[in-house]
């Protein structure tokens, strides 16, 4: 057996620090602390290289030159400075500090020292009993012992020989309701920068992994989902409490395409059926043809439940060359609908007055996030409007088929009388897409609840996702730059 050190003292730090509030207004070093974390509890630090986090945590191009950018150093000189403020202030008294050595990109993490500047002393470990004459009891007592230990020998090798095929009633982490496995992770988990946690590889038959660790994937902020994959002829058998499911599949195509492994090859060089169960649910599933090379894409499915054996089988039938799998989501349902999406520009997650959760900037592709004050007039939920993300935006937001409200929560900040840039009616205009079709053109915020600095809720219904699977939001400045405050996507399926 393999053994994993146990990360958790570290993990809560790092969590910690994220919580505290000293990246409210630099969202860009919080997923930057992240990243270089999650590749140290990861085992990859290796890969934390100046171009990999160009790439992967700051959103460069794959042509970044190291040589004529220096956004990784600056930034990293602006969390050394930010992770120092927080340790000589609110966590000046924390047991454990992250630090990143300069000239380094790997964290460290390190023990504080008692106030007479001496390490902390190790807690004694308790005295073992006095050595005895083993006279016949302590022989019977040995030999009990002896065989115990053998019983559990057997079974723990039982267990490692039977695979991942013995599993136990639930493939949830204790005091999780979610499983989330990462294909192709050998041990340990994965924390994603939005908390979630993801398991290693497992309850999965025949298929080979492949690796492509240093590999850039666009359209996501989790680049390490889709960096190893399983191929071949696979399957999983995930073990399930009963209930009603929301299942997400992952891929990205890092094989065909000119800048992947294979150096040729485009749409049509892999497809391969899913089936769910038994069932067919994808006929033919093209990735690169659906999303292109080297980038995220994510097939959802809702009433998703595990068979009569307690299982969710999931099969991956070739149709052209060998299908493939990045990594397995499996989330609480609602029967017959979606459960509502709802994303705030914020970085971390929150709770209304209603009790629906709403998670941290998400499924975004430009534009930037900015704090702002949750002082908004015209709504019973001003926390809504705490963050902001501005300029030129679009959602991509995977869906299954059916029809839904898109909602948005908006407030005009900066511009009108007696705000920061002036101006007034007309001064920020945009169009309104969805899956390229304008919902409205010219925007106006600052019109529309008559005044800046209140809250607009304006709802689109009948929104319907593309042909490849997402709903596709697309904010457009016309004049000065698009915004968005806060996001809702509720499924109207009948």
């Amino acid at each position: 057996m393999v053994e994993t050190k146990d990360h958790s003292l570290e993990k809560a730090e790092v969590q910690q620090v994220l919580a505290s509030g000293i990246f409210d207004r630099s969202p860009g070093l919080a997923q930057l602390l992240s990243y270089v974390c999650n590749k140290y509890f990861d085992g990859t630090s290796a890969e934390v290289k100046e171009y990999n986090i160009a790439v992967d945590a700051l959103g460069r191009s794959p042509s970044f030159d190291q040589k004529k950018d220096a956004i990784v150093r600056v930034q990293f000189h602006r969390l050394r400075d930010r992770l120092k403020e927080y340790y000589e202030t609110d966590g000046a008294a924390r047991p454990l500090r992250v630090e990143i050595p300069p000239g380094q990109y790997i964290p460290q993490f390190v023990r504080t020292v008692s106030p007479a500047g001496a390490p902390e002393a190790p807690v004694p470990l308790p005295a073992l009993p006095p050595v005895r004459s083993p006279g016949n009891a302590y022989k019977w007592v040995a030999a009990a012992a002896i065989v115990l230990l053998a019983a559990a020998i057997w079974m723990v090798n039982r267990s490692n020989n039977a695979g991942q095929r013995r599993a136990p009633l639930t493939a949830a982490l204790p005091g999780a309701d979610s499983v989330r496995i990462l294909v192709g992770l050998d041990a340990g988990t994965f924390t994603d920068g939005f908390a979630n946690v993801w398991q290693s590889d497992r309850f999965f038959e025949g298929g080979s992994v492949i690796k492509l660790l240093n590999h850039p994937i666009s359209g996501t902020r989790e680049a390490r989902l889709y960096q190893s994959r399983r191929q071949g002829n696979f399957r999983y058998d995930i073990p399930l409490a009963a209930g009603v499911y929301e299942l997400r599949l992952h891929f990205a195509e890092t094989h065909f395409g000119e800048d992947n492994t294979a150096g040729f090859g485009g749409e049509g060089s892999r497809a391969f059926a899913v089936q769910i169960n038994g069932k067919t649910v994808i006929e033919r599933l093209d990735v690169m043809g659906e999303a292109g090379a080297s980038a995220a894409h994510v097939k959802v499915f809702k009433d998703v439940s595990p068979a009569a054996d307690g299982k969710l089988h999931l099969t991956f039938v070739p149709i052209v060359t060998v299908p493939f799998l990045n990594a397995i989501e499996i989330t609480p349902g609602t029967p017959g609908r979606l459960r509502p999406i709802r994303i705030v520009a914020q970085p971390r997650a929150l709770t209304d007055a209603a009790g629906n959760s709403w998670l941290p900037g998400r499924f975004a592709t430009g534009g930037q996030m900015v704090k702002r004050t949750p002082e908004v007039a015209g709504t019973n939920e001003p926390q809504l409007y705490a963050g902001e993300r501005f300029g030129n935006l679009t959602y991509t937001i995977d869906v299954p088929p059916g029809a839904y409200a898109v909602t948005l929560f908006m407030a005009e900040r900066w511009l009108g009388p007696g705000m920061p840039g002036g101006g007034g009616a007309g001064s920020r205009l945009f169009d309104i897409l969805c899956n390229g079709v304008a919902l409205v053109r010219n925007f106006d915020i600052f019109t529309r609840p008559r005044g800046s600095n209140r809250a607009l809720v304006q709802t689109f219904h009948g929104i319907e996702p593309d042909h490849q699977g997402p709903i596709v939001l697309s904010l457009l400045p016309a004049k000065n730059f698009a915004l968005l405050n806060a996001l809702e996507v509720t499924d109207e399926s009948k």
